[in-house]
């Protein structure tokens, strides 16, 4: 019996230490029930995204990112920055792009990263996307052949539209401490 009650009191402790650790968004605030939905709907297309975010120093999650251009073309959206079990910051996406575009999309985006300094680098407030980055487009199975790049490795899901070119290099970020 008493093994019994030191296993039930380990069990328990353990589930509440991984409980606590898991983000939960403020019932009252819009964006963060716009990024627990985006989390859910990425982990049902994705399942072992879930691993992704638990390895990851923390993440950047745009809900909701429009995107459209007719030779120039542009994007913007707004998420949380997110460490751990806590929103850390607001942060806003804004993207202005030349060159053979045309249509409209609008996506959600998750950003990961890998160790304290690519989050510091981001944390700074005025972090750039390079031209090089490439997104993974989450399916199932798709966050296995995600590598990070500069400490940083990108994933989006396809909310609607139909746009003719989908990169994420020269993306700019803005970060607001909460």
């Amino acid at each position: 019996m008493k093994k019994l009650s030191a296993v039930l009191i380990a069990l328990s402790i353990l589930i509440a230490s991984t409980a606590a650790l898991a983000w939960e968004p403020k019932s009252n605030n819009k964006l963060e029930l716009s990024v627990a939905q985006a989390l859910l709907k990425a982990k049902e297309k994705d399942p072992s995204l879930e691993a992704w975010l638990d390895k990851a120093y923390g993440y950047a999650v745009f809900p909701k990112v429009g995107k459209g251009g007719i030779g120039i073309g542009g994007a913007h959206g707004k998420g949380l920055v997110i460490r751990g079990d806590e929103t850390v910051a607001e942060t806003s996406l804004s993207q202005l792009t030349i060159g053979f575009q045309l249509g409209g999309q609008v996506y959600s985006e998750f950003i990961l990263f890998k160790d304290k300094t690519a989050f510091d680098n981001f944390a700074r407030g005025n972090f750039e996307m390079g031209a090089q980055v490439s997104a993974v487009a989450l399916t199932v199975g798709a966050s296995a052949d995600a590598n990070y790049d500069g400490g940083v490795a990108v994933f989006t899901i396809a909310e609607g539209g139909l746009m003719y070119e989908a990169s994420v290099g020269g993306q700019k970020f803005k970060y607001k401490a909460r």
